[in-house]
């Protein structure tokens, strides 16, 4: 499984019910487990992101699909990193050679 990691922002509407935060981190849990993802992270963090979201996904395009649907109900904006194990790495720089 592909790695993710989502720097999330509160819109101005997400920020308006920052009450209901965890129950819509419960209800993004769910809908990635539907699309055969998994947020293996949740953390509410002080600074530029409000949380920060560690998630395996079969791929790109599966990932990205999970980011559109949160992103469309009007509460977060994401930037998505995707991340590589040092296995994956390894593999990796071998092609390079």
């Amino acid at each position: 499984m592909a790695r993710y990691v989502a720097l999330v922002q509160w819109t101005d509407q997400g920020v308006k019910a920052f009450g209901d935060t965890v129950e819509r981190a419960k209800a993004a849990t769910a809908d990635a487990e539907k699309m055969g993802g998994k947020l293996t992270t949740l953390l509410w963090t002080i600074g530029p992101y409000d949380i920060v979201a560690l998630g395996e996904f079969p791929d790109d395009e599966t990932w990205t699909a999970f980011a559109l649907k949160l992103s469309s109900q009007g509460n977060v904006r994401t930037t998505t990193l995707r991340a590589f194990d040092s296995a994956e790495m390894a593999g990796i720089l071998a092609k390079t050679r």
